[in-house]
C-alpha cells in the first residue's frame, strides 16, 4: 500500500512537534493522547528524540514523590487518567521513581472514584451517575496496563466490569454501536427516559470506545475467564462501524449512521480511531483479517480527504470536530443537530494523535 510507504506517522509526528515544542503548561487529556501517540512513534522507530520530547514536557510537572502538577484527584475525572499512559515507559526507560509513584497515585483514584450501583465509574464527579463511552479510553487502558506492569490482578477484573457495564447499558443491540453516554438515574435532559442513553451515535466517542477496547484486550491475560466477552463486544462494535463506512470516500461521518443527512460531514478524528482500532485488532488477532480491505480503503480515503501539506512541508490534519459533550448547557442535548453544530478545526491534538496511531498500525500491518 503506497500510503503506508509514505511513513505518515513519522512525518506527522515531526510536524506536530515542530509546531508544539512546549506542552508543559497543563495536565490534559488532549496532551495525553498526543504524548501517547508520540511514544508509539518512539517505540516504532527507536529514535530517542521522540522519547526526549515526552520527558521534556512531563518531567518538570511531576515531583520526586510522584505528585502531578495540575492533577486534581477530587475532580474524579476519567479524563485526568489518560495522560498517565506514558508513565510506564518513562519509568522503565529512565529508572526515575517519580514516574512509578505518579502511576500509583493515578491508580489510587480508582479505589475511591464514584460509581454507579453496579460498579461502573462515573465519567467525572461533575457528571454524577453517568457512564460515558469515551471514558472507557480515558481510564481503562491505563488501568489495564497498570495491572499488567505491576501484577495488579484486581485491575483486570475492574476494567472488564467497566466494559461489560458500558456494553450492557450503552451498546445498541441492533447496530452494535455505542451511545455517547448512559445516565443510571435516567434524569438528565439528554437521556432517554426508558433507557437512560443519549440519543445519537456521535462517531468520536464510538472511536474512543473502540480504541479503548483493543488497548484493553492487549493487556488482559489470555487466561482471564472473561477476556472472550470483551473480544465479543469489540467485534460486535466493529460490525456496526464497518456497516456505516462511507462507500464513496472510505471514511466516516460525524454522526455515523446518518451519512446523507443535511449538515452531516466527514470527520477525521473518529475515522482515524476506527482505522486504528480495526488495524490493531487484525494485527493482534482479535479481529477478522478480512477487515483489512475496509481499513485499506479507509486509510487511502483518509489521506485524500483530510491530509494536506503546506509550502513549508508542515502536515495539516483537517476536519476534526473541536469538542462535544452532554449537559452543562441546554444545547448539549445529544441530538444530531447539536453534534453537527460544534466547530470543525485543523490540527487538533485529538485528530493528530489518532492519525499518528492509525498510521503506525497500518505501517505495522504492511510489514507483515
Amino acid at each position: 500500500m503506497r500510503e503506508c510507504n509514505e511513513n505518515w506517522s513519522v512525518k506527522t509526528a515531526d510536524s506536530a512537534i515542530k509546531a508544539n515544542p512546549d506542552l508543559s503548561d497543563k495536565w490534559s487529556h488532549e496532551y495525553g493522547v498526543f504524548f501517547k501517540a508520540i511514544l508509539e512513534v518512539w517505540k516504532n522507530t527507536k529514535d530517542h528524540k521522540y522519547f526526549n520530547y515526552i520527558v521534556k514536557n512531563n518531567k518538570q510537572n511531576i515531583d520526586e514523590n510522584g505528585h502531578i502538577k495540575g492533577y486534581d484527584v477530587e475532580a474524579y475525572s476519567l479524563d485526568n487518567i489518560v495522560s498517565g499512559r506514558i508513565l510506564f515507559d518513562l519509568y522503565f526507560e529512565t529508572g526515575d521513581e517519580r514516574f512509578k509513584k505518579a502511576a500509583y497515585i493515578l491508580r489510587e483514584q480508582f479505589k475511591t472514584h464514584p460509581r454507579t450501583r453496579e460498579g461502573g465509574f462515573w465519567h467525572k464527579k461533575a457528571f454524577p451517575y453517568q457512564m460515558w463511552s469515551d471514558g472507557l479510553y480515558m481510564g481503562a487502558p491505563f488501568y489495564a496496563e497498570f495491572g499488567k506492569v505491576f501484577n495488579d490482578t484486581e485491575a483486570f477484573d475492574d476494567v472488564i466490569k467497566q466494559v461489560l457495564l458500558l456494553s450492557a447499558h450503552a451498546q445498541d443491540n441492533d447496530t452494535g454501536l455505542v451511545y455517547h453516554a448512559w445516565d443510571e438515574k435516567k434524569e438528565q435532559f439528554w437521556a432517554n427516559p426508558k433507557t437512560g442513553c443519549s440519543s445519537s451515535f456521535w462517531s468520536r466517542p464510538i472511536g474512543w470506545y473502540a480504541m479503548g477496547l483493543v488497548d484493553v484486550l492487549e493487556c488482559i491475560p489470555n487466561n482471564h475467564p472473561e477476556k472472550e466477552k470483551v473480544t465479543t463486544i469489540y467485534n460486535r462494535l466493529l460490525k456496526g462501524i464497518v456497516k456505516f463506512q462511507d462507500s464513496k470516500t472510505g471514511v466516516w461521518y460525524q454522526v455515523i449512521d446518518h451519512n446523507n443527512k443535511e449538515g452531516n460531514y466527514l470527520e477525521s478524528s473518529a475515522s482515524a480511531m476506527f482505522i486504528y482500532a480495526i488495524a490493531k485488532g487484525i494485527r493482534k488477532g482479535y479481529a477478522d483479517v478480512g477487515l483489512y480491505d475496509v481499513i485499506n480503503k479507509a486509510y487511502e480515503g483518509y489521506i485524500k480527504q483530510f491530509v494536506e501539506t503546506d509550502e513549508k512541508k508542515n502536515i495539516i490534519i483537517k476536519g476534526t470536530c473541536k469538542t462535544g459533550g452532554l449537559g452543562v448547557t441546554s444545547n448539549r442535548d445529544g441530538s444530531f443537530e447539536y453534534y453537527v453544530s460544534e466547530p470543525v478545526i485543523s490540527n487538533d491534538f485529538k485528530g493528530i494523535a489518532a492519525f499518528i496511531l492509525a498510521s503506525i498500525e497500518m505501517e505495522l500491518l504492511a510489514q507483515k
